[in-house]
């Protein structure tokens, strides 16, 4: 294959984030750069989806947190549709939750968004590939989260990511609608991810997930203060 790729090979994408001047940048490199098309734009998770659907991209670029509907709920969506678009994700955000969660979902990479324009370029085609990017902070975070030690009570070690985040959240004492708004999330999402903590944990309310998590080692060594 050559440098200078024809039409025909160009990588198709969809750009996904909330921010007007983010995919105006996006959109403006890639149309700048030979191999790629553009062929359309999403401010959030929910639209991303309907698009993805009538456009059919090679590559999905999506952002995580966005108002009116967050990535990780696209990812898992465009998973369960079946739909042949790859996701790469390109956010600021590191944590551990928000990696581990994007994968689980279905994203083929991640990236930060303070990834070098080359870096970027060659994600892209990489992940209509199929192939795998991660970002050097990312996979250290990865390993970090391979390695450590888990607990071995029943069920610990099948929670996500996403489930620890929004445990953690009711632990501080948040309820559904001040999760979701944390989390750029559904309160339904919410409720989903509830109901699979209550059962992976074996309880039936929100109070003796959190008491349990802590006897668990989930939440720390140490009752909430």
């Amino acid at each position: 294959m050559t440098d200078h790729a024809t039409d025909e090979a160009a990588v198709s994408l969809l750009i996904v984030d909330d921010h007007p001047v983010v995919r105006d940048g996006l959109r403006g490199m890639f149309a700048s750069a030979p191999g790629f098309t553009v062929l359309g734009e999403a401010p959030d998770g929910v639209a991303a989806v309907a698009l993805a659907a009538s456009l059919d991209p090679d590559v999905i670029l999506m952002d995580l947190r966005m108002p009116g509907g967050g990535g990780v709920d696209a990812i898992t969506e465009l998973t369960r549709r079946g739909a042949r678009a790859k996701v790469l994700v390109l956010t600021t955000y590191d944590t551990d939750s928000d990696t581990l969660s994007a994968i689980e979902a279905g994203a083929t990479g991640y990236l930060l968004k303070d990834a070098p324009r080359d870096e970027l370029f060659a994600a892209v085609r990489a992940a209509a590939e199929g192939r795998t990017v991660l970002s050097p902070a990312v996979v250290s975070r990865l390993v970090s989260a391979v390695r450590a030690p888990r607990s071995t009570g029943p069920g610990n070690e099948n929670l996500s990511g996403r489930e620890r985040e929004v445990l953690a959240l009711v632990a501080r004492g948040a309820s559904n609608r001040e999760i979701a708004r944390e989390l750029f999330i559904s309160e339904a999402t919410v409720k989903t991810h509830l109901t699979h903590l209550y059962g992976k944990l074996g309880v039936n309310d929100r109070a003796a997930a959190v008491a349990t998590a802590y006897e668990r080692g989930i939440l720390g060594g140490g009752r909430a203060h």
